[in-house]
């Protein structure tokens, strides 16, 4: 689970404006955090854990959906995010 000060760190960084909670870019970022640390850390430890996997695959499906609308929308900020995230190969 992502604590506040992570969280925070992360919204500083992809924010597009001062006031900037909600856009692509940070729910991207957050997800992407989240979709690392599951996969990294707990599915290691639990290997049978089908219910966690589930919502990964849940969450995996919401951030590619995020980024087809951002590729669309503005594919600058895309390739951005994507070199900064290191998502694509």
């Amino acid at each position: 689970m992502l604590n506040k000060e992570k969280k925070k760190k992360i919204v500083e960084t992809f924010k597009t404006h001062p006031t900037d909670t909600g856009s692509p870019n940070v729910q991207i970022a957050i997800m992407t955090n989240r979709i690392n640390q599951l996969s990294e850390g707990h599915f290691k430890k639990n290997t049978k854990d089908f219910a966690s996997r589930r919502g990964l695959l849940r969450l995996v499906s919401k951030r590619r959906r995020l980024l087809n609308y951002l590729k669309k929308s503005n594919p600058k900020s895309y390739s951005m995010l994507i070199d900064k995230l290191e998502i694509r190969k």
